[in-house]
């Protein structure tokens, strides 16, 4: 059997020694599963319990550290201009649909929340805020950033049966766990997982495998593409069947999907032929998710055709599509921004932001923003200009 050793290729920050102790129970607990499991675990799985076994996993045990000296930094903690500008969107949606509910799916550290609660109060919104959170540490850190609006935010433990008002999941679809595709040499589907490797110089104790996809993957990824042969990619099952059970709960309004990814065009394109399977360790992106099992970030980019159909299919309108730059800038960015001739440290520092989240070579391309919704009227304000449905 393999010594117990946590593997960090050169290039990533050396994890400290409770982290390494952190990251060997979790290669225990993962080792354990995939014995349990005959040898092999799907990555869908592996992925799953990398991130969220509860006491071990990368968002369930402490490890997720969001911006600062984290892992990395979401846009509403770049300051609370990405909230401000995103509560022009949201108080539209909350009149259209005659509520003052918020439901944010995954609200990280609480720094959206922080930022869209007051700026909802300047635009004449008393609203109640809920948040849907599967970490009870980053709950933890939620509660306590969010202390000074107190009954305005409450924690939900389940889905709700019935729902009016405005959904939020900023960067909530990019990790959801996701299978890991790629097509073999005679043109079939295979599904990969992880398996032990015991091998004395093996660096890591896990190694990938290949096994034939099962139809629903297959068929899926088949209706996608076409055959090519060594191109590894993703479906990610689980977010498509969230968005489409939203159709269930949500009675009237929309939610707003802000994350990383492409059309499926360009998410299936032939160049894209090692997919998007990535990893965050201390603002260190690569691509080895196999290595520092609960101690860094694993995700995946979003389809969001694949998005789209999974909201037509629950009944869902599709209500707008663009990028985050261009959303930012329907929504009132540009109006934020301070005047030339006010203080100039503020301008700076804001413009910065502004450069962070809505530049093409930053945030502003790469991000893009899916409304869906029910029983609204009239076009929303974030895709007034530039909406990208037809590319879906």
């Amino acid at each position: 059997m393999v010594p117990p050793s946590i593997y960090f290729p050169a290039g990533l920050p050396a994890p400290d020694e409770d982290a390494r102790a952190h990251g060997l129970r979790v290669q225990a607990m993962l080792r354990a599963r995939i014995q349990a499991a005959e040898g092999w675990l799907p990555f869908e799985d592996w992925m799953h319990a990398a991130l969220y076994t509860p006491g071990l996993g990368y968002y369930s045990a402490g490890s997720a550290k969001l911006g600062g000296p984290g892992d990395f930094t979401t846009a509403p903690e770049t300051g609370p201009l990405f909230g401000q500008v995103l509560a022009r969107q949201v108080a539209q949606i909350l009149r259209a649909a005659d509520s003052a509910m918020v439901l944010e799916f995954g609200a990280g550290s609480g720094a959206l929340a922080a930022s869209l609660i007051p700026a909802l109060s300047d635009l004449g919104l008393a609203v109640d805020y809920c948040i849907l959170e599967l970490s009870a540490d980053l709950r933890a850190r939620q509660a306590e950033r969010l202390a000074p609006w107190g009954g305005a935010v409450r924690w939900l433990d389940a889905l709700p049966g019935n729902f009016s008002g405005c959904v939020i999941a900023n960067e909530v679809l990019d990790a959801m766990p996701a299978a890991l595709l790629c097509w073999n040499a005679e043109g079939a589907v295979e599904v990969l997982g992880v398996g032990l490797d015991e091998r004395p110089a093996a660096p890591s104790p896990f190694r990938w495998e290949a096994r034939p996809a099962p139809a629903d993957l297959a068929d899926r990824l088949a209706e996608r593409m076409p055959p090519l042969p060594g191109y590894r990619t993703e479906i990610n099952r689980q977010a498509e069947a969230w968005i489409q059970h939203m159709g269930q709960w949500l009675d009237r309004g929309a939610a707003l999907l802000i994350d990383y990814g492409f059309p499926q065009g360009e998410f299936y394109h032939p160049q894209r032929a090692q997919g998007t399977l990535m990893c965050h360790f201390r603002h260190h992106a690569h691509d080895q998710a196999l290595i520092l099992a609960g101690l860094q970030d694993i995700t995946t980019h979003v389809d969001f055709t694949a998005m789209a159909d999974a909201a037509l299919a629950g009944g869902l309108d599709v209500l707008g599509y663009t990028s985050q730059a261009r959303f930012l800038m329907n929504a009132g960015l540009a109006g934020l921004i301070p005047a030339p001739d006010g203080d100039p440290a503020t301008r700076a520092r804001t413009l910065a932001t502004v450069n962070t989240l809505a530049s093409e070579a930053e945030m502003g391309e790469l991000f893009k923003v899916l409304a869906i919704g029910r029983g609204l009227d009239g076009p929303l304000l974030g895709f007034a200009r530039g909406d990208r449905r037809g590319r879906l």
